[in-house]
């Protein structure tokens, strides 16, 4: 088989998704980091139909999207799996789950992420640590123009971040009921743990948010998954909008 390449963003939480497929499948890889939103022609000129990451190539194959890339290492790489078999009942449980952390999670951490970042930058090296990237320091320190065109590429706004905080408690909610249904949290990792853990952890790097989500069950079950996730940022969200965090916590 192959060597895979995978093309990523320093920190990207969905790129952590798929290093950590490969890894669990024993797939010898490489990783190209680039840089936000100057990533986007960078990919077209890869040979890529669109302009998002994960992009993986592999087996002489060019793969998007988390969820696409990890049907792919099924299929080129069958053992050992990430969805039950077919015919096992946990198998649609699995995928529910897999789309709920790519469709309706993995953006809107992005978004928070991104807010923060575009007003304190002051800890960006710390999500570098794990990125191919020369003089690590030297780009933290240049990043702001790409950090603000990344904070509006993805729309973080005022609004947009207060309405994504408002949501996160049913969100963890769910997620905790499919830790206690076995679900995700097992003890060998599938498909839906690989998607989800890395949101969760990019959302417990975030001071405001770690408080709310550590102690549940899906907070131990994300750090199972990858106990050394990098980075952290300090607080910086207006405590209004933590209010339901705060209010489902207690």
């Amino acid at each position: 088989m192959s060597k895979a390449t995978l093309f990523t963003l320093p920190g990207s939480h969905p790129g952590t998704s798929i290093e950590l497929m490969l890894r669990f499948k024993r797939i010898e890889h490489r990783r190209i980091d680039l840089l936000p939103a100057a990533h986007r022609p960078l990919l077209r000129l890869a040979g890529f139909p669109g302009n998002t990451v994960p992009a993986l190539r592999f087996n002489g194959e060019r793969l998007q999207g988390s969820i696409e890339i990890a049907r792919a290492l099924d299929r080129l790489g069958p053992e050992p799996p990430l969805l039950p078999p077919e015919g096992d009942p946990r198998r649609e449980a699995v995928l529910e789950a897999e789309r709920f952390g790519e469709a309706e999670l993995q953006h809107p951490v992005r978004q928070i992420i991104w807010w923060l970042l575009a007003r304190d930058r002051s800890t960006l090296a710390t999500y570098m640590e794990r990125a191919n990237l020369p003089a690590k320091e030297l780009a933290a320190k240049t990043a702001a123009p790409l950090v603000l065109a990344s904070a509006r590429l993805n729309d973080a706004t005022d609004e947009n971040v207060r309405a994504r905080l408002a949501r996160l408690p049913e969100q963890l909610d769910r997620l905790d009921a499919w830790v206690e249904e076995g679900v995700i949290g097992g003890e060998t990792p599938n498909a839906a743990d690989f998607q989800i853990a890395p949101s969760i952890l990019l959302a417990m790097s975030m001071e405001d948010l770690r408080p709310a989500i550590e102690g549940r069950p899906i907070g131990a079950a994300a750090r199972r998954v990858d106990p050394d996730f990098p980075g952290r940022l300090k607080a910086g969200l207006p405590p209004e909008w933590l209010e339901p965090l705060r209010a489902a916590a207690s």
